[in-house]
């Protein structure tokens, strides 16, 4: 079984890899239940309203990166 540690530890890889804030990536794996498929699907979809929702409630920077395209909180 995959530790927390683990994970998160796989996740701010991807996000690195995808030019992706660690924000992002941590909301696209937890609405893919941790599917990588899945969470490579939604990321190439860049824009899931959702994941976003999620992202920002992690942080309170004003903005964030999604393969390297700025995302702004007053824009979601």
């Amino acid at each position: 079984m995959t530790t927390q540690e683990a994970k998160a530890h796989h996740v701010g890889e991807w996000a690195t890899l995808r030019c992706t804030s660690i924000e992002i990536a941590e909301a696209i794996f937890e609405v893919a239940k941790y599917d990588e498929k899945l969470a490579e699907a939604i990321w190439e979809q860049q824009g899931n309203d959702d994941v976003l929702i999620r992202a920002f409630n992690k942080t309170q920077q004003d903005a964030l990166t999604w393969d390297n395209k700025v995302i702004e909180r007053k824009n979601v």
